[in-house]
């Protein structure tokens, strides 16, 4: 019995036609992965395109899919889409708008020919973010180098007297020369805007000469006056007021009582009476008592040169 019926399976098959069984339309399993998305379909289509289309699945122009779309699939095939994501590039002063399959941002603008990367720059997104439909991308080009610059240091003006000098004569004895430092900079541009600046070393390579000013005080004098002094608010300058002294006059002040001195110009008259030869102005009192005395015992001497 055994043998006859493998014999008649052996005829069935012997005798079947060729369009009673169609290989080509096995169901197969196939694999699809589509942006993240894992799914397993059976399907009778023989090639890539075909299957994506069976499954109702669009690709854009700048989509990816491997294998590619006229290769043929057998059961167990992986189908990988890929779908490029528009995104914007803001470099500077333009913007480019790109299809991209990369997955980051640093990819992304690597592959956009239009835009460079360098290693300072900085995106935003940070460059390792993921790639996302809509993404807006900044690159800020950042440029840190060394620059050295020659800075002046100003000179100091240092004050002598000479008694051999009329106390009229200040002139300069020793010209002042400024001084040259040497500084080295850490300097940070983005894009082409310096942000930032750091000393790294400073050296002086050339000392300053400081200027000497020399102020006379040789006072030569003629007659001398004793007397009160008082004074009054004019000019706000080291003058005073005498009832004989020609205008213009110079005259030294001293406080007999404490020895301060203090040299005046003549350009007023007063005062009158009361024993009291001269009005210094409220400044020039100052120099040698308190204001709050008013009135002060002094020396008046007429200067000659």
């Amino acid at each position: 019995m055994l043998a006859v019926f493998f014999f008649c399976i052996n005829f069935s098959f012997a005798n079947a036609k060729e369009d009673d069984f169609d290989f080509e339309k096995v169901s197969k399993r196939v694999v699809l992965q589509d942006e993240g998305m894992k799914f397993e379909a059976s399907s009778i289509a023989q090639t890539v395109q075909e299957f994506l289309e069976e499954q109702k699945i669009t690709l854009r122009t700048n989509d990816l899919v491997f294998p590619a779309r006229n290769e043929k699939i057998f059961s167990g095939t992986r189908i990988i889409v890929v779908r490029a994501k528009k995104i914007t590039i803001k470099e500077g002063g333009k913007t480019d708008e790109i299809y991209t399959l990369q997955k980051t941002v640093e990819q992304a603008i690597w592959e956009d020919e239009k835009n460079e990367l360098g290693q300072d720059d900085i995106t935003v997104p940070a460059r390792d973010a993921l790639v996302k439909e809509g993404m807006k991308i900044t690159v800020t080009h950042v440029l840190i180098k060394e620059e050295i610059k020659n800075i002046d240091i100003d000179f100091k003006t240092v004050s002598n007297e000479d008694d051999k000098l009329g106390w009229r004569i200040k002139k300069v004895t020793q010209k002042g020369e400024a001084g040259v430092k040497e500084v080295k900079y850490r300097v940070v541009y983005n894009d082409g805007k310096e942000i930032s600046r750091k000393v790294l070393e400073s050296n002086v390579t050339k000392e300053p000469v400081n200027e000497i000013v020399t102020q006379g005080t040789y006072v030569k004098v003629g007659k001398i006056h004793t007397g009160m002094a008082s004074w009054y608010a004019w000019t706000g300058t080291m003058a005073a007021a005498n009832p004989w002294l020609p205008m213009g006059s110079y005259v030294r002040v001293t406080n007999k009582d404490n020895g301060k001195s203090v040299i005046v110009k003549i350009n007023d008259r007063g005062p009158f009476g009361n024993g009291r030869i001269i009005d210094l102005d409220k400044v020039a009192f100052a120099e040698i008592a308190s204001v709050g005395a008013g009135v002060v015992n002094v020396k008046m001497e007429v200067i000659t040169n």
